[in-house]
């Protein structure tokens, strides 16, 4: 488990490294004393940014691609990073994305599923058992403030996300007393590709690499939650309290047309 404070010699397990938030986060896991595993579906991607800190000497970063879509590929995953470094301490699960045609078609909801929450699922499975062993561990996962409640865009992005953040609630829940901490990761909108997508107004975009060290510093503290920017999270824990029929209401006025 994380140390407050240090991540000097730390075993990361980053889902989702071969790009956006994930390869960010890479930079200030290393510069703190981490040891990084790095896991997309790319291995060409994540051979270039392993080659790329290991020419600056920044420290130890392992390759190992998979599809996290794939239960037998994370878990084969997990053991290639147990046999390589003998345990993973910090497991981020970050893997992500949006899939939203016109109009409602329910494989929308299926694959975004499988991307945003049965991934997280699957690896949680595949590197809880070795953290349980140890009586020592820390999970994250990267939700996001859209999984606090819906709106009318990305429902399908939304809906998973909020199946991440009531998964990691249960899991903290069930394992603290086993030694295991679990921190839920919910930023707004950062400058990603994902988010290039994006054709309506993003208020408060954060630029990548300080969500990423907003989210690196969050973990080192141990922190249950890490959700920023606070001019946006804050606002939207306090609608998350609000009855239904006012929340409807200030949603739709504010929605696009």
């Amino acid at each position: 488990m994380v140390t407050a404070g240090t991540m000097s010699g730390v075993r990361v397990w980053l889902t989702g490294a071969s790009s956006g938030i994930g390869e960010a986060l890479v930079s200030p896991l290393l510069r703190r004393g981490a040891r990084v595993a790095i896991t997309a579906r790319r291995a060409d991607l994540l051979s270039a940014i392993a080659d790329t800190h290991r020419a600056h000497g920044d420290g130890s970063v392992l390759v190992v691609p998979a599809d996290v879509t794939n239960r037998d590929a994370v878990n084969a995953a997990a053991r290639q990073i147990e046999a390589a470094w003998g345990g993973i301490d910090l497991a981020i699960f970050n893997a992500g994305g949006s899939i939203d045609s016109e109009g409602f078609n329910a494989s929308d909801y299926v694959s975004t599923m499988a991307l945003n929450y049965f991934s997280v699922v699957y690896g949680v499975e595949a590197a809880l058992p070795g953290m349980l062993a140890r009586r020592r561990g820390h999970i994250a996962a990267v939700a996001s403030l859209a999984g606090y409640r819906p709106a009318t865009v990305a429902l399908p992005y939304s809906v998973s996300k909020a199946a991440v953040i009531h998964f990691l609630e249960g899991l903290r829940l069930a394992y603290a007393d086993r030694g295991i901490r679990v921190t839920a990761v919910n930023p707004g909108f950062v400058r990603t590709p994902l988010t290039a997508r994006n054709t309506f107004t993003m208020p408060f975009l954060v630029e990548v690499d300080d969500a990423a060290e907003r989210i690196v510093a969050g973990l080192e503290r141990g922190k249950y939650e890490v959700h920023f920017p606070a001019a946006l999270s804050w606002p939207l824990k306090l609608l998350r309290v609000l009855p239904p029929a006012i929340y409807a209401a200030l949603i739709k006025r504010a929605s696009p047309r």
